[in-house]
């Protein structure tokens, strides 16, 4: 049985000149200890459609899907608290933006604490010792004074691990990653996606990473699917992707990685995919 398993999923958000789709009958299954790639431009719904998994997207938006499984669980009809007591222990999430994502006015460590106290029931000594624990898990540097920091006194990169140390605190069964390298110069960045392989790896959890870069796609992932306008475009293990992609847009992102360009200028998607239309078959 699949750790998540979602069967066409819409989202639809409405606008003064009707309601726009920007997720449109995809669907997603991950396994534990699988790591899933989720691959696209920007606007194909790749995170629109994991905060709708979160229950993290506005009242405003209409999420249907055929399925929507958590270990078995259907978690489209659970209760508000019930959803609480999910989100952030068994399903957590590393948001795009770390910096925006952490509350200015409280310290990382009550944020990080909070999370203990809500979801584990920990007392104050206990939780200070986890997050020490965690802090120094995810690299950063001299965990207790760290704890008495805000959002503003640290850098991108501790900041995107201090969100880590967040996502991870309850040990989840499920970690979702939406651009964890965005903004992070190159060696942060490899120091972050060493650390998410290492961290998913020891405690066997499924991870699904959404990203439109390629080179991790190419470095971290089991299996991908690459999105397109909110559909679905292609599915396949990542050797099988990189070796032998079925869909034109596949064929359009592979082939405007710089290492592949010919001649005095970059290759662009449009040169190969023009947005039409491709035949069901070649999108699952």
């Amino acid at each position: 049985m699949a750790l998540l398993q979602i069967d066409n999923l819409t989202v639809e958000f409405e606008t003064s000149s009707g309601w726009f789709r920007a997720v449109d009958g995809v669907s997603v299954s991950v396994n534990s200890g699988e790591v899933l790639a989720i691959v696209g431009e920007s606007g194909s719904g790749k995170s629109v459609a994991m905060l709708a998994v979160m229950g993290l997207l506005p009242w405003t938006a209409k999420i249907t899907a055929d399925r929507m499984l958590f270990e078995g669980r259907d978690i489209q009809n659970i209760s508000p608290g019930e959803r609480r007591k999910l989100i952030g222990k068994d399903i957590a999430m590393i948001f795009q933006e770390p910096v925006a994502s952490l509350n200015p006015c409280f310290t990382v460590g009550f944020q990080i604490e909070e999370v203990l106290r809500i979801h584990l029931g920990l007392d104050k000594q206990a939780r200070r010792a986890r997050a020490i624990e965690l802090f120094n898990q995810v690299g950063l540097p001299n965990p207790e004074e760290r704890l008495n920091h805000f959002p503003h006194q640290m850098s991108g990169g501790q900041c995107q691990r201090v969100m880590i140390a967040i996502a991870i605190a309850c040990n989840p069964k499920l970690l979702i990653a939406d651009e964890p390298t965005t903004a992070l110069d190159v060696t942060i960045q490899k120091q972050i996606l060493d650390l998410l392989m290492a961290l998913q790896a020891r405690n066997g959890m499924g991870l699904i990473m959404i990203t439109h870069d390629m080179g991790v796609v190419a470095e971290t992932a089991d299996r991908v699917i690459v999105q397109y306008k909110g559909r679905k475009m292609e599915e396949a293990d990542v050797l099988t992707l990189f070796e032998n992609p079925k869909s034109n847009y596949t064929k359009a992102l592979l082939a405007a990685l710089p290492e592949n360009a010919t001649g005095d200028r970059l290759t662009t998607v449009s040169d190969f995919f023009d947005g039409t239309p491709e035949p069901a078959e070649t999108r699952v």
